[in-house]
């Protein structure tokens, strides 16, 4: 008693949860044989070895007893047509690779740039009539321009090569006239004759190609797959000769090279065709 009452004494006990493990583990002793006791599952576990996986089994190659059958006979036929159209197939892509390279070769296409086709419907004074042929300069300016050709002062030498022109009408040699290109002394174009010899001139300051079908447009006589002035097939047959050799493409799409001989038979053959002309130091 004090002061005439009665103290009471409150004891405060602390008791931890069962389910609360960190409570307990903050009371539990430290040393590691006492937690083992009181926790028996947070013991370490062992650490199991691994079983290594037995080895796969490998068949092994088994020979084939029984022999291979021959070929019957119509499988045989079978394998040789198939075989023989695979090889027509590959003759056909072949042909059609070298029919469009000897057709690149020979028509306007250079790495140095070349000719447009000739629009024959421009060419102002064109000839359509029967051999002989005048030099055509009364209109050559006029046609100058969608020849895309040019008037020169003098002649080119980047660009120097010459050609021979023969043409025959039923048998008899037809001369190709003199100062084809060349105007009344004033100027001359890429393309152009000095005398009655029929030697063709390439002479540019430019690097291209030419073709036939230019110097026929600077003559001023029309030249096309059909017609060569006023000879036109059917009505008249005709061929073209290169080197001695049928030129079966346009005769206007030739590409004009050194020391080419041009033949254009019209109607009745002479009696040979020329395969080549002495240009002597051209």
């Amino acid at each position: 008693m004090r002061n005439g009452r009665q103290k009471r004494q409150i004891r405060t006990t602390f008791r931890p949860s069962g389910s609360d493990s960190t409570t307990l583990l903050l009371v539990l002793p430290t040393c590691q044989g006492a937690l083992n006791l009181l926790l028996p599952w947070a013991r370490p576990l062992a650490k199991k070895s691994r079983t290594p996986a037995p080895p796969r089994k490998v068949q092994a190659p088994q020979r084939r007893a029984d022999r291979r059958q021959p070929r019957t006979s119509e499988e045989r036929r079978t394998l040789w047509v198939s075989v023989a159209f695979a090889a027509s197939g590959i003759a056909a892509i072949g042909l059609v690779v070298l029919v469009f390279a000897l057709t690149n070769h020979n028509g306007k296409s250079s790495a140095g740039g070349g000719p447009k086709p000739v629009n024959e419907g421009k060419l102002v004074g064109l000839q359509t009539g029967p051999a002989p042929w005048n030099p055509g300069l009364t209109n050559l300016p006029d046609r100058l321009k969608p020849l895309g050709l040019s008037a020169l002062g003098a002649e080119g030498e980047v660009v120097h090569i010459h050609q021979h022109l023969d043409i025959f009408v039923n048998g008899k040699h037809e001369t190709v006239p003199a100062l084809i290109g060349i105007y009344d002394g004033q100027f001359l174009t890429q393309l152009h004759t000095h005398d009655k010899s029929g030697i063709m001139h390439v002479e540019s300051p430019t690097k291209r190609t030419f073709d036939l079908g230019e110097f026929f447009g600077v003559w001023g006589v029309r030249l096309n797959d059909k017609c060569v002035g006023g000879y036109c097939k059917p009505k008249v047959p005709w061929t073209m000769y290169v080197n001695g050799a049928a030129y079966p493409g346009d005769p206007s799409a030739l590409v004009l090279k050194r020391h080419q001989e041009i033949a254009i038979v019209i109607g009745k053959r002479p009696k040979s065709i020329p395969v080549s002309y002495n240009f002597g130091g051209l």
